[in-house]
């Protein structure tokens, strides 16, 4: 399904949400309440600004007694997404966000992966998956990373542990292609980039990926990840602590031009390292 189609078919359900929500005289407020969101959620679904979760669909279909018509729409939706189910709401959102905050413990993240460093990772998550399954998958996250490059891009910051760097994804040619891209988004600004290093020790969210976004007209939302499933963190309260949690990472981090530095380093390392094989 294309973009604009997955748009108004989102628009269909936030339409028919307000519709059948006002047929039954239920304010936002009140069905917030029944499905654990707030009423401003709600309107954010009527608008189609922000995507309800395969959970809160179901529940809005309890309450409205619609026998499943959002439950089927959000699983139709999902499902025709080129995305992992688990991410395919975060995916919507990244698109929409006007500024993202990743932190990666161990691999690139997403809209900085170069070609080559998708296809390792894909390959090595699928290894009997034919090659048109790994090509449409990298060629779904190389199309993701088209945000950064639109006039009206997202504030982007990055935190990478060491680790990412001495990771090598693909070898040493796609490595060092790799950690050229990183650094050239980083001469560009298009993406603030720290480096957390391993003599920091112990740091906060161990091994954990984060990714915290914002937007103009919503609140803010976290994105954490584990096997095979994620976690879309709306509330409030909860954000404000994954806020207070990157701002220690920022803290332990390298600064930007030390940052760089060290992505220049090992990417001279692999240059080497890919000469001599």
């Amino acid at each position: 399904m294309a973009n604009g189609s997955r748009q108004a078919a989102w628009e269909f359900f936030g339409a028919e949400l307000k519709r059948l929500r006002e047929d039954a005289g239920i304010t936002q407020a009140a069905l917030g309440a029944s499905v654990f969101v707030s009423g401003g959620y709600i309107g954010q679904f009527e608008q189609a600004i922000r995507k309800p979760q395969l959970d809160v669909a179901q529940r809005i279909d309890e309450t409205l007694q619609t026998g499943g018509f959002f439950e089927r729409m959000c699983r139709k939706l999902i499902n025709s997404s080129r995305y992992a189910d688990y991410f395919a709401a975060a995916a919507e959102l990244e698109a929409l966000a006007t500024k993202i905050c990743e932190f990666a413990p161990t691999l690139v993240p997403g809209l900085l992966q170069t070609a080559a460093y998708a296809r390792a990772i894909t390959v090595a998550e699928n290894p009997f998956a034919p090659a048109e399954y790994i090509e449409e998958t990298v060629r779904a996250r190389m199309d993701r990373a088209h945000i950064l490059k639109d006039a009206t891009r997202p504030v982007h910051w990055a935190i990478l542990h060491e680790s990412v760097l001495r990771i090598p994804v693909g070898g040493p040619a796609a490595m060092t292609g790799q950690l050229e891209h990183i650094a050239a988004l980083a001469r560009e600004r298009t993406v603030l980039v720290q480096v957390l290093p391993y003599a920091a020790g112990a740091y906060p969210l161990m091994g954990k990926m984060l990714t915290l976004m914002e937007f103009e007209d919503a609140p803010p939302t976290a994105y954490t990840e584990g096997v095979f499933s994620g976690n879309l963190l709306d509330n409030p309260a909860v954000v404000k602590r994954v806020q207070a949690t990157y701002d220690l990472l920022r803290a332990a981090a390298l600064s930007p031009e030390a940052s760089l530095s060290l992505v220049d380093s090992a990417a001279e390392d692999y240059r080497r390292c890919a000469s001599t094989t």
